[in-house]
């Protein structure tokens, strides 16, 4: 192994079970998300154990069965919004807006299963608070205490979904010199004519033909998302639960934190090929490389989004909180 890169693990394959006949369907992302989910409650149980969620009404005292009914219709309208947003949002051939009811159609042209593949992040966090929501009014609970405990319980979960992305070798970072530089397999490779990937290589020690392509090292963006987004966003949120100022300050914290995590985090991550950045400064740059701060992904300008969101939320939460009088 070259120490100024990494080759992916040739052992690593998205199915778990590669070539076995029946088994070849099971895949590390969907496990990743049974483990995501399992954690994701493992944690709210834990919040539900310190009282954090228990009711000041004896005939709504808070139940196991009312903790898995919440995070079941939670993750229900998840992955609703996770897949509609992403096949709306990030697919440019229009072929869900002509087809809508390929969204959720877990098979290619050809037959094959293929899973939900593709799935948005934000479109979860919209499609979560919307079941979050629908069950606090249906059973009568409130809504930001709810979330604050849901959204200290995410991250951590998070995580997994992440380390499956790594798994299936995708969603992976531009091109790095760093000696952890990785080389994904499923990546855009380079004409090795180009001048540029010459030098590239050249600086790497990186052995590359005269002519034909060349796949270079790139980060391990998804494993930077796991640790900042899910570890240590969740280190913050279960630190500061039992010293919130107001109802709906996790929550808040949750959303403007993530959003600036996953807004730094994107420079090293690849953007989508199809759409590129969505504010160009340098016109020349590549999206393989990140020759500047002010070329602003799609990711990004939603992350932007989310950080206000989170401020509006909080400043929200902290008014209602002043006129029910539960400032502490």
């Amino acid at each position: 192994m070259n120490l100024l890169y990494i080759n992916y693990p040739s052992w690593i394959k998205p199915e778990i079970f590669p070539g076995v006949p029946f088994l070849g369907i099971l895949r590390w992302y969907g496990l990743m998300y049974v483990f995501a989910f399992g954690t994701a409650y493992y944690v709210l149980k834990k919040i539900f154990n310190e009282g954090a969620l228990d009711s000041n009404s004896a005939e709504q005292k808070t139940t196991e069965d009312d903790l898995a009914n919440f995070i079941i219709t939670g993750i229900i309208f998840l992955l609703i919004g996770a897949r509609i947003f992403s096949t709306l949002v990030y697919d440019t051939s229009g072929k869900y807006l002509k087809m809508p009811q390929l969204i959720f159609w877990p098979f290619d042209e050809s037959g094959h299963f293929t899973g939900l593949a593709g799935m948005s992040y934000h479109g979860g966090v919209i499609g979560g608070a919307l079941g979050m929501l629908v069950w606090c009014k249906t059973h009568k609970r409130p809504f930001l205490k709810w979330a604050d405990a849901m959204c200290t319980a995410i991250p951590l979960g998070y995580t997994f979904g992440r380390l499956g992305n790594f798994l299936n070798g995708e969603l992976y970072g531009r091109i790095t010199k760093m000696p952890w530089g990785m080389i994904f397999p499923y990546a855009e490779k380079f004409s090795a004519s180009l001048g540029w990937v010459k030098n590239f290589a050249e600086e790497i020690g990186m052995q590359i033909p005269e002519a034909g392509l060349v796949n270079l090292p790139r980060h391990p963006s998804q494993i930077y998302e796991a640790f900042f987004e899910g570890i240590v966003l969740f280190l913050i949120l279960w630190a500061v639960r039992k010293k919130s100022p107001f109802s709906g300050f996790s929550s808040a914290l949750y959303l403007a934190g993530y959003g600036t995590f996953r807004f730094f985090l994107e420079y090293f991550r690849m953007p989508d090929a199809d759409l590129g950045f969505r504010i160009v400064h340098d016109k020349a740059a590549s999206i393989s490389q990140n020759t500047s701060l002010l070329n602003i992904s799609t990711g990004q300008v939603l992350c932007l989004i989310m950080i206000a969101a989170g401020v509006l939320y909080g400043a929200g939460a902290w008014i209602w909180g002043k006129k029910k009088g539960e400032g502490r």
